[in-house]
């Protein structure tokens, strides 16, 4: 339903939506266009502009007051990222005069929206560092805390500053630590392909992890002596005046001027107790044996040394032109392109990969005497059969570990059920086929009636088979298919050896004709 007041101060201004979706136009083709509007109207609003006209929008982004930007902001006004006021400025020309004009400015949802994507953007584009400097201050914070456990009476207000900077410090030594380390994940996996810059920084990156590792190691463990020190001195009493004084701001003191904690003390001393236990277990190893953060992240950063170094001499074998396995399959890949026939290619598929019957390797002495003696023939299991005793010459390949993310593992249990219903089915039909063709004893080929297509297939393998077996001069002939599940007998008429009557089978796919015969087909797996 459209409304021609604004929310906020009921000034009339252009139709916009009730419904408010200010990041519709994220999903939208014209995407970049929007978020460089937004972004222009954001930067005016930091610099105190509240209304922007059509025009400075254009100059802003260096482009024609063209339709598209006009639909645009109008799109925007509809979702509710802006407001549009009527420009009740003086006309300058007719045309001016006759169309409408208004002033646009952010409204509270598109402000918000647009903080937002700001953020989510900082976020992802955020490389992080490791700072030494943070390690530096929070020893001296802890330092100086230590001076006010000492004390008898600390003062609230310099201990409440002292944690709250304390807790700044330390958040922010993490969040960097965790940006950097996965940005430096990245950078070893070569997701935006950029090798010259790699190595052109690699050494500085090098040094500056070094660096960090060693005041990590001097730092942390001055840290962690200081974190003792003061859990001696109590120091769940700092905490204790830091959360009184920071829910003084929100909660009064307690009825009949008691010390009892209100609920608000007790909600902020138990975020103070896990802020303190996350400082702790960053820099002091558990009891139980689990490593500290900080010693967990010194570990990281030493690999992350390793496989900058492993990087960088697998960029230079490259780069030098030493040969490598990405290179040979690309020079063996041109080498069959330029390949002028097939027994060429196969000619050189046999000498790259060397892919023959284990028997054309060196075969030992012992081995050919045992199949000489055997003798197995065709039919043998290979289970049963004497076992060929080879000696292959290996050679080291190398290794290969694939940088980045794994794979997601594919679900095939879709497919497999798919595979398994139609073995299944075919299965059964074949089954029936079978069952259609099995005679009672000898009849006319005439006497089969008409075969479907999968008892016809059937019946053309089992007649293709009889008749390959039978031999010149023969009016009969027996044989059992390759897989020894039927077994077929045919043979001439007594009165028709010329073979001249001649026979009729109707099937789906057509009409097959021939000489007339005998024919007595058994399922033998059926019988058994």
């Amino acid at each position: 339903m459209l409304e021609e007041l604004d929310h906020e101060d009921g000034h009339h201004a252009g139709p916009v939506t009730s419904a408010i979706q200010p990041f519709s136009y994220l999903g939208t083709p014209n995407a970049t266009l929007y978020r460089d509007v937004m972004r222009t109207f954001a930067q005016a609003k930091a610099r105190f502009i509240v209304h922007l006209r059509p025009e400075d929008v254009a100059a802003e982004l260096h482009r024609d007051g063209d339709e598209q930007l006009t639909e645009a902001l109008d799109k925007l006004v509809r979702w509710g990222n802006l407001r549009a006021d009527p420009d009740t400025s003086r006309a300058t020309s007719p045309e001016d005069f006759h169309r409408k004009r208004f002033l646009y400015q952010l409204t509270t949802a598109g402000h918000a929206a647009e903080e937002a994507i700001a953020f989510y953007e900082q976020a992802i584009g955020r490389r992080g560092s490791l700072q030494s400097v943070a390690l530096e201050d929070i020893a001296e914070q802890l330092a100086a805390l230590l001076v006010l456990a000492e004390q008898p009476e600390p003062d609230p207000a310099k201990t409440h500053r002292l944690l709250l900077s304390l807790a700044e410090r330390f958040a922010s030594l993490a969040d960097n630590a965790q940006a950097f380390m996965a940005s430096l994940r990245r950078a070893i996996d070569f997701s935006d392909g950029d090798v010259e810059g790699f190595l052109a920084y690699k050494e500085r990156l090098i040094d500056y992890i070094n660096r960090f590792i060693a005041d990590l190691a001097n730092s942390g463990a001055r840290i962690a002596t200081l974190l003792a020190d003061l859990e001696s001195h109590d120091h769940d009493r700092l905490l204790r005046l830091a959360a009184r004084r920071e829910a003084l701001d929100s909660v009064p003191d307690g009825p009949d001027g008691t010390d009892a904690y209100t609920d608000a003390e007790v909600v902020t001393l138990g975020a103070w107790h896990n802020r303190w236990r996350g400082l702790r277990d960053w820099f002091v190893s558990a009891d139980t044996g689990h490593p500290s953060q900080a010693r967990l992240l010194r570990q990281a950063a030493v690999t992350a040394i390793k496989q900058l170094i492993d990087t960088v001499g697998l960029l230079n074998e490259r780069r030098t032109g030493r040969s490598d396995r990405s290179a040979d399959f690309r020079t063996l890949a041109r080498w069959f392109a330029e390949a002028p026939d097939d027994a060429a290619m196969h000619r050189l598929w046999r000498a790259a990969f060397g892919l023959s019957p284990a028997r054309h390797l060196s075969v030992t002495a012992t081995t050919l005497a045992e199949w000489e003696e055997a003798e197995p023939p065709a039919s043998t299991p290979w289970s049963q059969a004497p076992p060929i005793r080879i000696s292959p010459q290996l050679r080291r390949t190398g290794s290969y570990e694939r940088r980045g993310r794994p794979h997601r593992v594919e679900d095939r249990s879709a497919a497999r059920e798919l595979l398994r219903r139609h073995a299944e089915q075919e299965a059964a039909e074949l089954a029936a086929a079978r069952r259609r063709l099995a005679t009672n004893g000898p009849i006319r080929l005439s006497q089969l009636g008409e075969l479907d297509t999968r008892a016809f297939r059937l019946f053309l393998g089992l007649l293709g088979d009889a008749l390959a077996a039978r031999l010149p001069g023969e009016t009969e002939v027996k044989t059992t298919t390759s897989d020894g599940s039927m077994e077929v007998r045919l043979s001439l008429l007594q009165d028709d050896t010329d073979g001249d009557t001649a026979v009729i089978i109707q099937t789906q796919d057509g009409i097959l004709r021939g000489p007339e015969h005998l024919i007595e087909i058994t399922d033998l797996a059926g019988a058994t």
